[in-house]
């Protein structure tokens, strides 16, 4: 089946290019593609606990090819993930596999665009809609059916779309169908241009039909639910730039959608998203102030999921996503059931030959997140609140605890034509109970030293130093990396995460990475330390491992 199915798509692919071209012999036909192939050969390490594996290598290994020309364009791609990287079939069942899950034909004109297959598509800031593709967590959500975009006139663009959507190798039952229009008022009105003022009023609606007639979630051995089996969400947005100040405001809410969560499974209860965010950007100042209200926001295509799969939604979580490793030990999942979200983030940048910029210029940035429970005022029966409303909410009213916080420090200066030096400092509260299931609040402080030096046209050395402090968990924890650049084709990186704390164990790492034109190839040894990995409030438990690592990426 996956084959004849691989088959039929790389034909269908062929005649679509075939016949764009021969409509239009002007047509500029290309066609590109890429390949990744992560690799692991595993080796056993009871020390940090690595899971033993039957498999002597495992790899998530992807492929894609599309075809575009100036009105056609074709693509899919190949997945082979039948023994996947550490992590990704524990936590998410269904995950190994291989075929082409993707795959689509579509045509673009001036006034439409219309899309067959699998397509990803994002209604706003994607709060009863998102779909998209993060290997990284595992995730490829995408719909299978069809997508029409219409322009009919200056300033108007209109989207309808239905399909099924991607629960890894096969794609949930239920019908997604939704419409979005969005008007930019800015092209209506000469003046709003010249004056640099831009503004773009949008609505959004979605609809799930989840039929529940073979579903049974009861209540206690006698009575089940009434499940309904149309789930509606919509959305409304305003967003306005005016020189160099732009505020976005947006409210979500969907329909009674009872449906698996940790704290409060299958409760009849709206759920609601409110959001405001405001910045301003000139000469080397800028500021953000965002304010994020969300209630029992979990919006599936299948009900009774677990997991990162089959979310229609997406909520940021308003966190930085950190990249230092030390900083990023104790990662912030957003809590769809619930919260209240603050960002607020300030940056400058002190220019050249002043006492604090001196020759080069320094940058500097703060930025401070909050996240807080919302009130609750629960209405479960005998401790269980299957069936209720769940709970009751004041808006403005904050619940008992603090679910995450930081406070992070920014410093970069560069001190002469081969030495560039960042500093940071983080400070951290982050409540592992809320996030992990367990473990209380801790409270850490996170130091950062990366210092970069350039010997000459090809040889560049970039090192860091982090020191994480905590009493809690377990306890403090030192990084450090070296990495040695040589252009064109190498580097040499060596890193070792020490736990100085509970465990005193270290987690080293040796890669070596070659590039060469579209291609690029790394090689490494090492351990990885089990923690969470997290990309915009969305996280996936990585156990931990040991062994060789390859990693091949080509695009052409």
């Amino acid at each position: 089946m996956k084959t004849r199915l691989f088959f039929s798509v790389a034909a269908a692919l062929a005649t679509a290019s075939m016949q764009a071209q021969e409509n239009n012999d002007d047509d500029k036909f290309v066609v590109s593609g890429s390949i990744q192939s992560d690799v692991i050969i595993p080796q056993e390490d009871k020390k940090i606990g690595t899971d033993k594996y039957n498999e002597w290598a495992l790899t998530n290994t992807y492929a894609d090819i599309a075809a575009r020309s100036n009105h056609f364009d074709a693509g899919l791609r190949f997945e082979f993930t039948k023994h996947p990287m550490p992590g990704y079939a524990e936590t998410e069942p269904g995950f190994k596999g291989w075929g082409v899950p993707n795959f689509y034909l579509k045509t673009h004109f001036d006034n439409w665009d219309l899309t067959l297959g699998t397509f990803y598509e994002q209604f706003g800031s994607g709060f009863i809609l998102r779909t998209y593709e993060e290997r990284s967590l595992g995730i490829d959500n995408s719909l299978l059916g069809g997508r029409l975009v219409l322009r009919p006139a200056k300033g108007v663009q209109v989207k309808a779309l239905a399909g099924k959507q991607r629960h890894y190798w096969k794609w949930n039952d239920a019908w997604v169908s939704g419409g979005d229009l969005e008007l930019s008022i800015d092209q209506w009105f000469k003046g709003m241009q010249e004056h640099n003022t831009y503004l773009t009023l949008g609505g959004s609606w979605v609809n799930k039909y989840e039929s529940a007639k073979d579903e049974d979630v009861m209540v206690d051995p006698t009575h089940k639910l009434n499940l309904p089996s149309n789930v509606n969400a919509f959305d409304i947005r305003t967003n306005l730039q005016a020189g160099d100040f732009s505020v976005l405001a947006e409210y979500a809410w969907k329909t009674d959608d009872p449906t698996y969560d940790r704290n409060y499974p299958y409760i009849y209860r709206k759920g609601t998203v409110a959001m405001l965010s405001t910045s301003y950007s000139r000469n080397g100042l800028s500021l953000l102030l965002q304010a994020k209200r969300s209630d029992n926001m979990t919006f599936r295509s299948d009900r009774s999921v677990i997991g990162n799969s089959s979310y229609l939604n997406n909520l940021p979580a308003f966190t930085t996503d950190q990249t230092y490793a030390l900083a990023a030990l104790y990662p912030y999942a957003t809590q769809p059931n619930g919260e209240w979200a603050y960002q607020a983030e300030f940056g400058y940048r002190f220019k050249r030959n002043t006492f604090l910029g001196g020759k080069y210029g320094t940058d500097f940035k703060v930025n401070f997140s909050h996240i807080h429970a919302i009130d609750r005022n629960d209405h479960k029966v005998d401790g269980n609140s299957k069936g209720t409303s769940g709970y009751g909410s004041s808006f403005w009213k904050w619940g008992d605890q603090t679910y995450y916080q930081d406070l992070n420090v920014h410093l970069d200066k560069k001190f002469s034509r081969s030495f560039t030096l960042n500093l940071m400092y983080m400070n951290q509260f982050y409540n592992k109970t809320t996030v992990e299931g367990e473990g209380g609040m801790i409270h850490s402080d996170v130091f950062v030293a990366d210092a970069k030096y350039r010997f000459n046209n090809k040889l560049t050395l970039r090192g860091e130093a982090q020191y994480l402090a905590t009493d809690e968990d377990e306890g403090d924890w030192m990084f450090g990396l070296l990495e040695l650049s040589i252009l064109p084709h190498w580097m040499i990186t060596v890193s070792d995460m020490y736990n100085n704390g509970e465990s005193k164990i270290h987690y080293y790492q040796g890669l070596v990475t070659f590039n060469a034109g579209a291609h690029r190839l790394q090689v490494g040894y090492g351990r990885t330390r089990a923690g969470y990995n997290c990309s915009g409030g969305v996280c996936r438990f990585v156990p931990a491992s040991k062994g060789f690592t390859l990693s091949y990426n080509y695009n052409f």
